[in-house]
This record gives C-alpha cells, sequence and structure tokens, in this order.
C-alpha cells in the first residue's frame, strides 16, 4: 500500500493540531505591555507544545520518507501517534492556565511521554513490516535519542510534584535533543542513492 495518504492525512492532522493550539492565545483585554505580562505563561506553554509538534512533524516526515510501504498496521500505529499528539492542546491550554500546577505540569509529561512512546512504536511497526535491513531500521540502529527523550518523560512526571519546573526544563531538555532535525534517515537515503 502506498505512503501517499498516509503522509497527507498526518500533515492534515498535525496542521489541525497547531491550529487549536494558537486559537487558545488569547489577546489582551485592555491595551499596553503590562496586559501581556499574565499571558507570558500561556504563550510560553504555546511555544514549547508548537515546538514539540513541529519536531513531531519533521521526523515523521522523515521517517515516512524512508519508508517504502505501508499495512494497516503502520496505519494504526501512526493513528495511535495522532491520537497523543491530538492532546497536546487540551494539555498546553492547562499548563498555560495553571503553570505552577504540579499535576497539569504532570499530565503534560505525560501525554508527551505516551506521543514519545507512539512514535517509538510506529518505527517499530515500520521497521517490522519493511525488515531489519531496511532503510529506517539502518538509520535508527540503537536510538538513544529516542529512549533518552523517554526516560526524561518518564523523569519529568514523578518530578513534577517536587517542582513542575523541574518538569518543564526536562521537557525543554528533550525538545533541545530534537531541535535539529534527526540526520540519520537522510544519510542513510543519500548513501543508498549513492
Amino acid at each position: 500500500m502506498g505512503k501517499g495518504r498516509l503522509e497527507a492525512f498526518s500533515d492534515g492532522v498535525i496542521a489541525i493540531i497547531i491550529t487549536i493550539m494558537v486559537l487558545e492565545l488569547r489577546p489582551p483585554e485592555h491595551a499596553g505591555l503590562d496586559a501581556l505580562r499574565p499571558l507570558i505563561p500561556v504563550f510560553l506553554s504555546y511555544l514549547l507544545s508548537f515546538i514539540n509538534i513541529g519536531i513531531y512533524w519533521n521526523n515523521h516526515h522523515h521517517m515516512l520518507q524512508a519508508a517504502k510501504s505501508v499495512s494497516g498496521a503502520v496505519l494504526w500505529a501512526n493513528l495511535h501517534l495522532l491520537f497523543w499528539l491530538s492532546l497536546f492542546p487540551f494539555v498546553t491550554g492547562w499548563i498555560g492556565e495553571s503553570p505552577m500546577s504540579s499535576t497539569s505540569a504532570a499530565i503534560y509529561g505525560g501525554v508527551a511521554m505516551m506521543a514519545a512512546v507512539a512514535y517509538t512504536i510506529l518505527s517499530m511497526v515500520i521497521i517490522r513490516h519493511e525488515g531489519p535491513g531496511s532503510t529506517l531500521a539502518q538509520a535508527t540502529g540503537k536510538d538513544w535519542k529516542g529512549w533518552g527523550s523517554l526516560a526524561c518523560y518518564v523523569a519529568a512526571i514523578p518530578l513534577a510534584f517536587v517542582s513542575p519546573l523541574i518538569a518543564y526544563a526536562l521537557f525543554v531538555v528533550v525538545a533541545g535533543i530534537w531541535f535539529l532535525p534527526d540526520r540519520r534517515i537522510e544519510r542513510v537515503i543519500a548513501a543508498a542513492e549513492d
């Protein structure tokens, strides 16, 4: 089965997720720079989530670029990832409105962790579909970035109850790890073309 429809559907869902998140940014009720101060946590939560969704979109694109075809299992694994990504607008709004709440920070971490788990599952399902010699299998290898990200999210959830700021710092660390696109897939594809 071709992968074009999967890519188009995923791109559309991710675009809708970003649109829903930006709709949560409400303009202040009065003019003046002092009116923006209460919106700082809302904007920072939006920025963090926008970057995270952008990272998933970018890496999802690279992952599907490495895939030659998709199966029913790949479609379901992709839908699983999109489910967790679709919860980002909710948790983004929650931490924006209650930035010092341990519960909202922990729930954000839980959604972020489950999105990372879903992405890992999608990668494994594609590799199982295409075989251990596939481009994606060669490119991802041991995937230290993926497993390290999961470890940070797992740590952030209980640490949110010590201090939400610690959890947020871990979320930023994960975003920093992934901010530059993963070049492993590009290198393997380029080597195969040579």
